[in-house]
């Protein structure tokens, strides 16, 4: 892999992923190459997953902190 995913932020996953994008669009490297960014770019989905779940709980509770509410279904 290209970096270990502690090594990536949101911005830079989604970075790599378009890189990955094109390199495999391009269809210019082997099925071995082809498959190891394949696995990579699972990885960085999975992990960009986790982000955004995690940005969305933090702005629930953030909600909840300043109106007290306990109703998370507006987000």
């Amino acid at each position: 892999m290209h970096n270990t995913m502690e090594q990536y932020t949101l911005d830079t996953a989604m970075l790599r992923l378009q890189e990955i994008t094109g390199i495999l669009e391009k269809n210019e490297c082997d099925l071995d190459m082809s498959m190891k960014l394949y696995e990579e770019g699972v990885h960085l989905v999975s992990f960009c997953s986790k982000a955004l779940a995690d940005c969305k709980q933090r702005i629930i509770e953030l909600g909840d902190l300043d109106t007290g509410d306990e109703d998370h279904d507006t987000l």
